[in-house]
């Protein structure tokens, strides 16, 4: 008989280490019933705990981590490692192959094969990492006959389409049958586009032709051209998957696709707009592990995320977020929220749309099919007893008021406004029509945000710095003899820049400003009144970035206005 203690039962292990509690593990196991996924899996879902806390407890069981084959996107390079024949005798499948870190995500039926891991590596090169996850075996069947079976990379299909006979029959195109070489290369333009580190994909009709185009770092690039003639068909895949009306051609819309793409959910927002040749297509890629960031990970400058946290410690008023879309607005307001998410506090958003679904956090949409705005949402929210308040935008007077009410009964209120500075909140506000009285005092600090493109660390050169450049930095001194500059590589893609940064001007209120505000004095005095207390601009922030190396002057330049210290 043996002395071992049984291994205790992973809800169990939660409630003993303090993570979950007794009730919500009695909440998990009815759910369980329901979906037929495992606890660790409905746990998270339900926001009751992380993965990476779910990983801490289970240590290094790799048995726990299971994929669902029915949601992801084949990628090429992933199954180019394994033979068919040897992935069918085996009953494993490549998902995803990660080229920088090497790992190669497999899916099994049982992750703890031995043998079969050891064939695996012995038929891959030596420098590739297996990553097991967890599969059902028909699951697993059905799908390696399906992904095998067909051309899976954009080049690929495109030379299939080109040399082959295509049938123009769109109408098939409701299936997710993989026969049909467009089905297979509207998936292959989505995986490209989230392995690229795409933001945004553009599907755009022109006279004879469709243009395609990935956001990258925040600049477009045209990546393919094709015949209008597929048009058709691709749109009808689109709408199908984003769930939008097929019959509907004339008027806007807007969808959403949920995919497992490059190992990881993915959420495309995607957004048809009538064009004169046609439906032009806009989808915005949202991925949860890039855009939800603890704010210690958030590349900002020491200085700037101590002033944000000493701002959230302001248990009452606003704090406004500025700037233009696809600044990083959001990503900045959850890395806060998540900053201040704890089951001590009930926060409650108000967005339009939801574009991240958080745990703890009362969520919801306004627009679409809503029957609130944003006005009517506040109110309701001040009904369910919230601590801290998610306002996406104040669009208007009546929003404004509410988030400024909220903020005067005791309500911590974070929101974003469309101006050009974090200064020009105040004329902005204005404009809407709030009352300077109303806001002098309730606000705690306004955050102006760009995003800039980093050199490529791989190809980046450095250069004798010159004169103009030595005015438009501030440099009085000779401290800084060189600067960097992009040329391009096959790591950037040939650009020079790889992934982008923050640059933040936190300007946070005291009695003084607040007084200035009252007075409705010029922006210039307010400025000058501000920098007296230390406040810092977006350009002074990017110098910055330029003198540590990790961007160029003229990267700077697209995104900030730095003409004005010339004239100085």
């Amino acid at each position: 008989m043996s002395n071992e203690e049984p291994k205790k039962r992973i809800g169990d292990q939660l409630i003993d280490r303090g993570v979950i509690s007794s009730d919500q593990l009695t909440i998990a196991l009815q759910e369980q019933k329901e979906t037929g996924d495992q606890i660790g899996k409905v746990l998270i879902e339900l926001g009751f705990l992380t993965e990476s806390l779910l990983k801490d407890v289970l240590g290094d069981s790799r048995g726990d981590d299971s994929i669902d084959l029915s949601e992801i996107i084949p990628d090429a390079e992933a199954i180019a490692f394994i033979d068919k024949n040897l992935a069918q005798q085996l009953k494993v499948l490549p998902c995803d192959y990660n080229v920088e870190t090497h790992v190669l995500q497999l899916a099994m039926v049982d992750t703890f094969d031995i043998l079969a891991l050891d064939r695996i590596k012995a038929s891959v090169p030596a420098n590739v990492i297996i990553s097991p996850v967890l599969a059902g075996e028909k699951e697993l069947e059905a799908n390696i006959d399906h992904f095998y079976g067909y051309e899976l990379s954009v080049d690929g299909i495109l030379k299939e389409i080109e040399t082959g006979e295509y049938e123009d029959n769109h109408q098939r195109m409701g299936t997710a049958e993989y026969s049909h070489p467009l089905v297979r290369l509207v998936d292959a333009f989505l995986t490209d586009a989230v392995k690229r580190g795409a933001s945004d994909i553009h599907f755009e009709p022109e006279d004879g032709f469709l243009r395609i185009r990935y956001r990258l770092d925040g600049v477009l690039y045209q990546v393919r051209s094709l015949h209008d003639k597929y048009w058709p068909s691709i749109v009808v895949r689109l709408k199908v998957m984003s769930d939008m009306n097929l019959a509907e051609t004339r008027a806007p819309q807007d969808g959403r696709i949920h995919l497992k793409v490059a190992g990881h959910p993915i959420d495309f927002r995607v957004a048809a707009q009538p064009t004169i040749h046609g439906e032009n297509f806009v989808l915005r890629i949202l991925d949860r592990d890039k855009s939800i960031v603890p704010l210690e990970n958030l590349d900002l400058a020491e200085e700037n995320r101590n002033l944000l946290k000493l701002m959230m410690a302001r248990p009452e008023g606003i704090i406004l977020v500025t700037g233009p879309t696809g600044s990083g607005k959001t990503t900045t307001l959850y890395s806060m929220l998540n900053h201040l998410n704890t089951e001590s506090v009930n926060i409650m958003t108000l967005e339009d749309p939801v574009e991240y679904p958080l745990g703890l956090i009362r969520q919801s949409s306004i627009g679409g099919g809503s029957k609130m705005d944003f006005a009517e949402g506040i109110r309701s929210l001040m009904r369910q007893d919230p601590d801290i308040i998610l306002v996406g935008e104040m669009r208007d007077l009546e929003t404004s008021e509410m988030g400024f009410r909220a903020a005067m009964t005791g309500h911590q209120v974070f929101s974003t406004l469309h101006t050009n500075s974090a200064i020009g909140a105040f004329p902005r506000l204005l404009d809407i029509g709030v009352l300077p009285d109303i806001i002098s005092g309730n606000i705690i600090g306004i955050i102006g945000q760009r995003l800039i493109r980093k050199l490529c660390s791989a190809c980046k050169l450095s250069r004798p710095i010159t004169e103009i450049e030595k005015k438009l930095l501030d440099l009085t001194d000779d401290s800084h003899k060189l600067l960097w500059e992009e040329t391009g590589c096959k790591k950037c893609n040939n650009t020079g820049y790889k992934g982008r940064v923050a640059l933040l001007e936190v300007l946070r209120m005291d009695a003084d400003l607040d007084e200035l505000v009252l007075q409705k004095v010029s922006q210039r005095d307010f400025l000058a009144v501000a920098q007296q207390k230390g406040y810092k601009t977006l350009a002074d922030d990017g110098i910055q970035q330029v003198l540590k190396g990790k961007t160029t002057l003229t990267e700077l330049s697209r995104v900030v206005d730095l003409t004005s210290r010339l004239e100085r």
